[in-house]
């Protein structure tokens, strides 16, 4: 992401410093636009198809699923430290179809996805995004 070293000027610790809804705000934008770039060249299918299949990997209870296996296989305990920090920030939001426990995990989840790519930890990032591909996609087999 090109724009990405132009556009955070922030450093490490002022980062670090943000709170982790900060960070999940940025990480949803980022893991929604890797997953919809990833469904346009994978597939053929129109916009409203490609939506319903993004659901499916970008959904609460997806995001929810994934940090838990990403935490018992991938994460380092520094990006386990972003996961707790992001789970355990109260938020007095609640979507309509996500459970109070989903939720928290897939804030945590998108407050790593958001933390790595202020951080502008490319690599981990993209090791992590393609392990929650694969994830998906194996678990819809």
């Amino acid at each position: 992401m090109d724009f990405q070293n132009k556009n955070i000027t922030k450093s490490e610790n002022e980062i670090n410093m943000m709170s982790p809804l900060t960070w999940a705000y940025v990480g949803d934008s980022v893991y929604e636009q890797y997953i919809r770039t990833y469904l346009a060249n994978k597939t053929n299918l129109n916009s409203h198809k490609l939506h319903i299949e993004a659901i499916k990997y970008v959904k609460a209870s997806a995001q929810a699923e994934i940090v838990k296996m990403l935490s018992e296989s991938v994460l380092t305990d520094d990006e386990k430290e972003i996961v707790r920090r992001g789970r355990n920030t109260e938020n007095h939001h609640l979507p309509k179809h996500a459970t109070a426990e989903d939720y928290m995990y897939s804030t945590a989840f998108e407050a790593l996805i958001g933390y790595l790519y202020l951080t502008k930890n490319e690599e981990r990032l993209e090791i992590i995004l393609d392990e929650c591909v694969k994830f998906v996609e194996k678990k819809r087999k």
